[in-house]
């Protein structure tokens, strides 16, 4: 299962240059931050800081945003343990046994436990990644291209039809997501959708357009929100309980195993992710339990298997960005992003030629879950009192930041017109529940789906027919329309369960 030769190039390119790891121990501490902060997500911190990228190589790009997806998943857990407020959607699990335990003056137990189980499920998502790589590669060197075109409507589907919002609405905008993405001229010359504007032969500039959907449009709300500096549940962080707490992971090893793959597998499914792994799993410990009825109580079981879920789906989710170039959440939306910037594509070229760099990635993602123990342990004590900062402060501060940015990657106004037209659209999503992934994702792989097609055409001649000979994508088409009928199926079982109860 191992490419013994491409591992041991992937240690060369780590330790070669010590600079490579400059900007781990920052982006750590930079998504611990963000992931502290309610109203703040992790995506929105990679996108805020994904313009510094542009002056760094690929490697030490994607080690620094994969350090802030790695911190910002412990983090959201801090205010969810002392305040029952989820700093990020993929915590909201945590609230339910970490909060009571806070009541119960048990916070820093339960920080330590969280803390140790985050880093373990970390460590184990990445390794069954790395156990998954080759085998992985064989299989994605045999799709072509129409295979590849409805791999991305498919992923497209499993984000609107899982993800957050409506349905319909959602699939609508992966659509509308798509043709935004294919703005501009193709490879054949043809100019599309730019309206006589030269500043759009180029297409839209992507990234200040996921700045402004995911970061900008979320900043909008942020001083209306409720405030929580005076929370009344805030209290001292004692370190040597959090060691305390520390140690009892060792104790929970087999609630965290399960809860880390169920995270992984979980995770490897575009559109659910950290979000719903962490539910998944906190309902598996539940049921195994020998003591259920404890659960929600302060069951230090219902914590690990939370904490250890939402980390450990992070290496799920590399999955289908690796083998496939197809994102499958927020954050990995932002790494394809990153990976466009630096004229990476992901899929099975990258995985057949790149097989180097992806196991050094993996590899220094173990180790930045090592890092996060040390820096989490380090931190914690400010991370408990950095709610104070008032939001009517935090939000403004924050989109200078991003329009400065912006500007710095465009060199023109292009890029804080961009941020502020996308913001616009991205805060009428949000108020209309439509979902925000669906769309940044439908433009990221605008391009990618347009000249995938293109390919299928040229292949068949134009013969709808060849499809059928193609099991492969027949299989994968009859899967996208079983994603589409599952949630009527499983709405219509749930119906006729209640009536039958009633």
């Amino acid at each position: 299962m191992f490419d013994f030769s491409a591992i041991a190039d992937g240690f060369a390119l780590l330790f070669t240059d010590w600079t490579t790891w400059s900007l781990v121990i920052p982006g750590l501490i930079i998504g611990l931050v963000f992931g502290v902060i309610p109203g703040l997500q992790t995506s929105m911190a990679m996108a805020m800081f994904l313009p510094i990228t542009f002056a760094l190589d690929f490697l030490t790009a994607i080690l620094f945003l994969t350090a802030i997806f790695t911190g910002g998943m412990f983090g959201g857990g801090i205010t969810a343990l002392l305040m029952n407020i989820p700093g990020t959607s993929s915590a909201v699990a945590t609230t339910f046994d970490g909060y009571p335990m806070t009541l119960k003056g048990l916070h820093n137990e339960a920080l330590g436990l969280a803390l140790g189980a985050s880093c373990i499920g970390c460590i184990l998502g990445y390794t069954v990644l790395m156990l998954l790589i080759q085998p992985l590669t064989g299989v994605v060197l045999s799709l072509g291209p129409t295979e590849m075109f409805v791999i991305i409507l498919w992923g497209l589907t499993l984000i609107a039809t899982l993800g957050e919002g409506y349905v319909i609405r959602s699939l609508l905008i992966g659509v509308a997501g798509l043709l935004v993405g294919t703005i501009g001229m193709s490879a054949t010359g043809v100019i599309r959708g730019t309206f006589g504007s030269p500043y759009l032969l180029d297409g839209v500039a992507i990234i200040p357009a996921m700045i402004g959907m995911f970061a900008a449009s979320e900043l909008f709300g942020l001083p209306k929100a409720a405030a929580i500096s005076g929370s009344q549940h805030t209290k001292a962080i004692d370190l040597r309980g959090v060691v305390r707490g520390l140690g009892q992971s060792r104790g929970r090893m087999g609630t965290i195993i399960r809860g880390s793959l169920i995270g992984t597998i979980v995770g490897a499914v575009p559109g659910v992710g950290s979000s719903v792994a962490n539910l998944v799993s906190y309902g598996s410990a539940k049921r195994r339990s020998k003591d259920p009825g404890s659960f929600g109580k302060g069951n230090p079981d219902g914590l690990a298997a939370s904490e250890s879920a939402n980390s450990s789906s992070e290496g799920g989710g590399m999955v289908s960005l690796f083998a496939l170039g197809i994102p499958g959440g927020a954050g990995t939306a932002v790494l394809l992003a990153a990976f466009s910037i630096h004229n990476v594509t992901g899929g099975p070229r990258f995985m057949a030629e790149k097989a180097d760099v992806i196991y050094a990635i993996i590899l220094a993602n173990i180790a930045q879950a090592i890092l996060l123990l040390i820096v989490g342990l380090l931190l914690l004590p400010l991370l408990a009192t950095i709610v104070r900062v008032p939001r009517t402060v935090l939000g403004p501060s924050v989109l200078v930041m991003a329009t400065f940015g912006c500007f710095g990657i465009t060199g023109d106004l292009t890029g804080p017109t961009t941020l502020l037209v996308f913001s616009a659209v991205g805060f009428v999503l949000r108020k209309y529940r439509y979902s925000v992934a669906a769309a940044v994702i439908g433009m990221l792989l605008g391009g990618m789906a347009e000249s995938e097609l293109l390919r299928s055409y040229q292949i068949s001649g134009g013969q709808f027919s060849y499809i059928l000979g193609r099991p492969i994508t027949l299989a994968l088409l009859a899967m996208l329309v079983g994603s589409l009928l599952l949630p009527y199926w499983l709405a219509r079982i749930k119906a006729r369960a209640s009536m039958a109860a009633s």
